[in-house]
């Protein structure tokens, strides 16, 4: 599509692409939605991105990055039968994180049926230079139906001016106002001559208290790097409520694991199934695992309070492996240890690609990708968190590992950290 054209939308259940070329010294780029009424939205709520993930109707919802071949795509999932009467338009955006879009090469928006995945519309975005943020494209009602109009307006203020455009309260950085020059003092003028009443004044009415408004929305998010590897959740405000960790994968490659005796890549199975798992010792002493294995999913609300929400076999980014850590109970923690293990479909993680999202109910988003894996590991230690009593420290691990002949992928992580378990064979 050239910009500014239009195409109608044959179907409600749209996934929408963002993609671009990864490489040294490119940076980064979100997908994000805003939900509009007379060109504006009607609250920070209408405003779907990586720190606020799903519109309250369940129309627009933020499916997450994937990364193939140097291909990077960051997508929404939007269903058009969900935007409520109201909503007139519903605007699909791009940031760039750490550069401008100048230095991001083929940048693009794809509109694709959600059920067959084939494409509906595309626009490619030529000749951007220093701009931080684009509209690339919009959803809007005419006469009763929906169409996708190519935009490719940019804005050289990144994603908050971008969302300030369109109404979003963000979240600023408070900065300590200057002190007043004081004033000479002045000769105070003589008091006015009380008149004496013969009523009493009447009572002035009570002034109503101001209507609590909601917090302004906050664009900051975490990535860890070898470079930076940690992150204090206690500085970024996440010290309470329910923080989701997140593990998804992609199969890079059609081979993957290793062949222990030739070296040699073997065919990976259809049925690849990764198991997100955490050792956890609590500020008592106690210790244990949460895993799927044994049906040892823990529990949110009482001692360990980690809960693992299920098993997943796909690792789609909507999806993938979820662990819930109760925040609330903070004081209860010494250490968690989050890793993963191959529990069948390959002999290694090599050519996998994954991504590790930890999502506090309050603070920043914190995520990071796995190193590329060129041993014969089957057990990967992705983060530890660590209490240090005024302080509750994210440290990103990206580490694998290689189990000795008869040593399980748990244990061997027992071994690496110290944990002091013992281990007995479990099951799915």
């Amino acid at each position: 599509m050239s910009k500014g054209s239009n195409a109608p939308v044959p179907t409600t259940a749209l996934r929408v692409e963002l993609g671009w070329r990864s490489g040294p010294s490119v940076p980064d780029a979100d997908a994000s939605a805003l939900l509009l009424v007379g060109g504006k939205v009607r609250s920070d709520g209408d405003f779907v991105f990586y720190n606020q993930p799903q519109h309250s109707s369940g129309a627009v919802r933020h499916e997450g990055k994937r990364n193939t071949d140097g291909r990077v795509t960051d997508s929404l999932l939007v269903d058009l039968a969900r935007v409520e009467p109201s909503i007139e338009t519903v605007i699909l955006a791009a940031s760039s994180d750490g550069g401008s879009f100048g230095a991001v090469p083929d940048l693009y928006i794809e509109v694709q049926d959600a059920a067959q995945g084939t494409a509906v519309a595309r626009f490619d975005s030529t000749g951007a230079t220093v701009e931080t943020a684009f509209v690339l494209g919009e959803f809007y009602r005419r006469q009763g139906a929906w169409k996708f109009r190519a935009v490719g307006q940019g804005y050289g203020s990144g994603l908050e001016g971008l969302a300030t455009d369109y109404g979003i309260t963000v979240d600023e950085p408070q900065q300590t106002p200057a002190p007043a020059p004081t004033a000479a003092p002045a000769t105070a003028p003589p008091p006015p001559m009380a008149t004496p009443m013969t009523t009493p004044p009447p009572a002035m009415p009570p002034v109503p208290p101001p209507a609590p408004q909601a917090p302004p929305v906050s664009l900051s998010k975490v990535t860890l790097t070898k470079a930076a590897p940690s992150v204090s959740l206690t500085k970024q405000g996440g010290t309470s409520g329910a923080m989701r960790v997140n593990l998804n994968w992609e199969v890079r490659k059609q081979f993957s694991g290793w062949a222990s005796k030739l070296g040699r890549p073997v065919a990976m199975h259809n049925d690849l199934d990764l198991d997100l798992c955490a050792l956890f010792e609590l500020a008592d002493g106690r210790k244990g695992v949460i895993q799927s294995l044994g049906n040892a999913f823990g529990a949110l609300h009482q001692p360990p309070y980690i809960h693992l929400d299920g098993d997943d076999r796909t690792g789609a980014m909507a999806s993938g492996e979820n662990l819930t850590i109760n925040l609330d109970h903070q004081r209860d923690f010494r250490r968690i240890l989050i890793f993963v293990t191959i529990y069948e479909g390959a002999r290694s993680f090599a050519d996998l690609h994954a991504t590790v999202t930890l999502t506090p109910q309050h603070g920043a988003p914190v995520d990071f990708s796995l190193d590329e894996c060129t041993v014969p590991s089957t057990v990967c230690a992705l983060a530890l968190i660590t209490n240090t009593g005024n302080d509750l420290i994210v440290q990103r691990e990206a580490r694998y590992l290689i189990p000795e002949r008869g040593v399980s992928p748990q244990r061997t992580v027992d071994y690496a950290y110290g944990w002091g378990m013992n281990w007995t064979p479990g099951r799915k």
